[in-house]
């Protein structure tokens, strides 16, 4: 009995997440069974202190962290190139965009305009500042920020973004908990994105690159996004917990006094997130759901 109880449990959890990706790709939104009880905190691995959820889109709920990087890619690459082609330097004298030392030091997590300004900095590279409306094949920096703005479209149109198998189901049972579900991200197509991922409607608020501009936010690890995301849900940040990839995210929700940090280690970092100070570390957010009541206390006291 308990082989065929864990047998149907997983072809259950299999057949919810086949419907899961339909109704993604039918863009419609799944109802649950008005017999199906609500569930608690417990159910999303959270104790009950919990009022707001707080989560990284890149890497955390989509896949776009990877487009975001080739599309930085694309744009960067290229400039390199023509400056090396018009200094008589072979290409390979301006390293490719390297993921752990340009992406992850100077653009993840940043407004395009400050992610550029930091990797030419880091590069020795200085540009005119430019205008807003400056052409993508520009070379200043609003020009590049543009050229990786038109370099994201592309991607986004040629090859989509994604949900983690378990985002759905997670902000969906988060949701029936009576858990607000926030997302923040310095992507100025944050909106975007989740509309094209299918989780539009799974989430109540979002912080993004705009709402960055406007207040004047600054990034990670600077606790001040989620400082905002919780000032809109009107909830204190010792009522939430955050969901991050990295170091600074985690430091970020340290900072601003979150109940519950949570690390999402999808490249082998759990050490790293564990010392900034992540309570706990999953590889996924489906790793956090159906804990029962007992090993959810335990887990948090």
């Amino acid at each position: 009995m308990h082989a065929r109880t864990a047998r149907l449990a997983t072809e259950r959890s299999n057949v919810e997440t086949l419907l899961e990706a339909a109704a993604r790709e039918d863009h419609v939104r799944l109802v649950r069974s008005v017999d199906v009880p609500l569930t608690t905190n417990h159910d999303v691995g959270l104790p009950n202190n919990v009022d707001a959820c707080v989560f990284d889109l890149d890497g955390v709920l989509t896949t776009s962290d990877e487009m975001h990087f080739a599309a930085w890619a694309d744009t960067l690459d290229a400039f390199l190139a023509r400056r090396s082609e018009r200094a008589s330097v072979h290409f390979s004298h301006y390293a490719r965009l390297s993921r752990r030392a340009d992406y992850d030091e100077n653009l993840a997590g940043r407004p395009r305009i400050d992610g550029i300004r930091a990797f030419l900095s880091s590069r020795g590279i200085t540009l005119a500042e430019g205008r807003p409306d400056d052409p993508p094949d520009a070379e200043t920096i609003y020009g590049l920020a543009n050229a990786k703005s038109v370099a994201l479209t592309q991607r986004l149109d040629q090859e989509g973004v994604t949900a983690f198998a378990s985002a759905a189901r997670y902000l969906d049972t988060a949701a029936n908990a009576g858990i607000a579900c926030v997302v923040v991200s310095a992507s100025a197509n944050t909106a975007t994105i989740l509309a094209r991922a299918g989780l539009s409607e799974l989430v109540d608020i979002g912080v993004d690159g705009r709402v960055m501009q406007e207040l004047g936010l600054s990034p990670k690890p600077a606790p001040d996004m989620v400082l905002a995301a919780c000032e809109r849900l009107d909830i204190e940040p010792s009522r939430t917990a955050a969901f991050e990839t990295t170091p600074a995210g985690v430091g970020a929700a340290r900072s601003a006094g979150c109940s519950v940090v949570v690390g999402i280690d999808r490249a082998g970092d759990t050490e790293a997130l564990h010392a900034a100070g992540a309570d706990k570390v999953a590889s996924d957010l489906g790793a956090l759901l159906r804990v029962s009541a007992e090993r959810a206390d335990h887990a948090w006291r």
